[in-house]
């Protein structure tokens, strides 16, 4: 009997994070969406992926955004389709239809109703924008959504020619961007359009990220207790206490290993120097930590 409670309680946990994904996923794309269509197409700046690709098409031949993401996609995995896992491709199915559907119906409303005026401080509408377009997409991918567009290519990428993931955006991006030469015949578009991509990668990159960010910290002191207590019940993070010896000395003491977020190193690095100045401290970044009192454990196929 409870086996089978634990079964169900494992199932409504699993589709209260499925709703809790999907939720930011669509938060996400309308974020991206707001970006790209009020301040992005106004000002013709140029991007990368397959919503840079749809940009030039309206650029050049006012082919409509929303169209083109929709069909560079849908094309882009029929090509790919033997590559793409399963679950990729519907992920991505969805993501590209939300976003084609979004930026829709955004774009004749901004261009009705413009919040820019086109050409007046293009830099600050390309800032505003890689803004909102990157936090977007970070949001995206940090609940395991898709947007399609390099996504795919990159996998063809990695599966056929061995290229890493940044090797491999990089490649795509500048010769989307270097290819609106051919549309406005100057080099301004292509500058901003490096600037954009800068901005909007780390922009992502901060929000997929920056959250999650943890550090390690390795705590040698002989009030290593009283070290312990404190975090335990100030900070309340786990402490995890490992025998050792010092070679030196050849005396035994006793290691505290902690995790934590970010913004609570102060507090326990303060806690150390009030209990122990003496103590020996090492403080690391980590990539990500994943199980209780931090992120769930989610891997992508």
């Amino acid at each position: 009997m409870n086996k089978i409670s634990d079964i169900t309680h494992i199932h409504l946990k699993l589709k209260r994070q499925a709703v809790k994904d999907m939720f930011f996923i669509c938060f996400g794309i309308l974020m991206y969406s707001f970006g790209y269509t009020a301040f992005i197409l106004p000002d013709q700046i140029v991007m990368g992926g397959a919503s840079g690709i749809a940009a030039l098409l309206f650029y050049g031949f006012k082919i409509p955004p929303a169209l083109s993401i929709w069909g560079i996609n849908i094309i882009m995995i029929i090509i790919a389709y033997r590559t793409l896992s399963k679950q990729f491709t519907v992920r991505t199915i969805i993501g590209v239809t939300i976003l084609s559907a979004m930026i829709g119906a955004l774009q004749p409303v901004f261009e009705a109703y413009p919040i820019v005026t086109a050409g007046e401080d293009k830099f600050m509408h390309l800032l505003i924008g890689s803004v909102l377009s990157g936090a977007g997409l970070g949001l995206v991918f940090s609940h395991n959504g898709s947007t399609g567009g390099t996504d795919i290519i990159i996998a063809m990428f990695n599966k056929y020619f061995h290229m890493n993931f940044g090797r491999a955006i990089q490649l795509i991006d500048t010769c989307i961007i270097l290819s609106s030469y051919f549309i406005f015949k100057e080099m301004e578009p292509i500058v901003y359009g490096i600037a954009f991509t800068l901005i909007y990668s780390y922009v992502c990159d901060y929000v997929v990220n920056g959250s999650r960010q943890t550090m390690q910290f390795i705590i040698i002191s002989k009030k290593y207790e009283q070290i312990a207590d404190m975090i335990n019940n100030k900070i309340h993070r786990g402490v995890t206490v490992i025998p050792g010896k010092g070679w030196y000395s050849k005396h035994d003491i006793d290691i505290l290993i902690v995790l934590a977020r970010k913004y609570e190193s102060h507090g326990i690095l303060s806690t150390i120097k009030i209990i122990d100045p003496e103590a020996i401290v090492s403080q690391t970044f980590c990539h990500g930590v994943f199980g209780e009192g931090f992120d769930p454990l989610r891997v992508k196929k």
